[in-house]
């Protein structure tokens, strides 16, 4: 399909990605559908798609559904060549009731989100050091899972081993349990309990393979962080795991990221507005990466235990009557705004100056001091400075732009 255009037509690409093709929609500036075509997901397919959409004009965005999975090559092919890449969600549900599914469908969505700017999220570049940290990170959360995998497996093996058998093995702690059973000669498989020696060495023999491969990976990762981000490593409680999480999230242009809230907002610990009536209160946000999330919570859980600041807060919000989730969502939003000047390296606002008239430049309408941008303000008591938690543990002081989270209840 394909409509003639005028050569001042801006057009719009959407893209529906697959594994072996992509279909791309494209629109005019007023929203026109312009044509759709199917090119294969190689660099060869992502030039004929650019060329296609050159022809109804010039290319001002393209909209690609999937940039973290089976578009990332198209996007990284695109941002390569200057275009302009826009990350878009897949269609609701309810459109896809209305209008059907199918994959001109889909990536017509695509572009029509773009257009309209309610998609305007900037995707993963892909290209640096958070990506070989990604590859890195996923490669050892499968050996760690299949490690955890084979210790409960060994201890299932002892629980149903022959009586002789388990009386040996039952006391053991996981490390001599792995020794033993890796050191056993099970000799010919002529009774129940050479053979149930023999997958316990198999399985032991398994453990160590893992827990040397995720040590080799640990070193590996804690080798690219020092360079990537010594200062996120030298905050106490931030190891490894919690710091290759965090820059992931972040991806390779963090620059991406417009402020701290839109940092939070990703890691799903932004609380949401709940109110209604006489009811104002926020609840928890179940969006964003859940990663991100569960490396936050471990780390707010971490310091509630050693960090005194962390402790006092806990101890002063426990007494004005929030619950331990409530006191965490809290701590998790603050964290957040301690962690995301580490992370992304946003250039310093210019300073007011005088222009030629008279009058202040700089900008503009700034919110007044106090309310962090946000609609209800927030209270001295509510600062993380006021309440002890400014870089609490060593990083960065906390952003003097926190939201409201004293109401942040589930």
């Amino acid at each position: 399909m394909r409509t003639r255009t005028r050569p001042d037509t801006t057009v719009t690409v959407g893209v529906d990605t697959h594994t072996d093709r992509h279909v791309a929609a494209a629109l005019d500036q007023i929203g026109r559908l312009l044509g759709t075509h199917a090119v294969p997901s190689t660099d060869a397919g992502a030039a004929a798609l650019l060329a296609w959409a050159g022809r109804f004009g010039a290319v001002e965005r393209v909209g690609i559904e999937g940039t973290g999975a089976f578009g990332a090559g198209l996007s990284r092919w695109l941002r390569a060549r200057g275009v302009a890449v826009v990350e878009v969600e897949r269609p609701k549900r309810e459109q896809r009731r209305r209008r059907g599914k199918s994959d001109p469908i889909d990536a017509e969505a695509a572009a029509r989100a773009v257009l309209a700017g309610t998609a305007t999220a900037q995707p993963k570049a892909g290209t640096g050091p958070v990506e070989m940290l990604r590859a890195l990170q996923a490669a050892r959360r499968s050996a760690v899972k299949a490690r955890t995998q084979a210790a409960n497996q060994l201890h299932a093996l002892v629980v149903t081993a022959p009586d002789a058998l388990r009386t040996r093995l039952r006391r053991l702690s996981l490390v001599r349990l792995v020794a033993t059973a890796a050191a056993f000669r099970p000799g010919a498989l002529i009774t129940p309990a050479a053979a149930t020696k023999l997958a316990l060495k198999s399985i032991a023999v398994r453990y160590r393979r893992l827990d040397a491969e995720v040590a080799a990976l640990d070193a590996h990762l804690g080798q690219l962080l020092a360079e990537a981000a010594p200062d996120l490593l030298a905050v106490k409680g931030v190891g490894t795991d919690t710091a290759a999480t965090l820059l992931v999230t972040a991806g390779d242009n963090p620059e991406r990221l417009r402020n701290e809230a839109a940092f939070a907002c990703l890691c799903g610990v932004a609380p949401q507005p709940a109110s209604s009536g006489r009811t104002v209160r926020h609840r928890l946000s179940r969006g964003g990466d859940r990663q991100a999330n569960r490396a936050l919570h471990l780390l707010a859980v971490r310091r509630m235990g050693w960090d005194p600041a962390t402790r006092a807060y806990a101890a002063r919000r426990t007494a004005e009557g929030l619950s331990t989730p409530e006191i965490l969502r809290c701590l998790k939003r603050y964290l957040a705004r301690e962690l995301d000047p580490l992370l992304v390296r946003r250039p310093a606002p210019r300073p007011p100056t005088l222009d030629r008239c008279g009058s202040r430049s700089g900008p503009a309408h700034s919110p007044p001091r106090g309310s962090g941008g946000h609609p209800q303000g927030r209270s001295g008591a509510e600062d993380p400075a006021a309440a002890g938690l400014t870089a609490a543990g060593g990083g960065a002081t906390a952003s003097p732009t926190a939201p409201n989270l004293a109401r942040a209840t589930a």
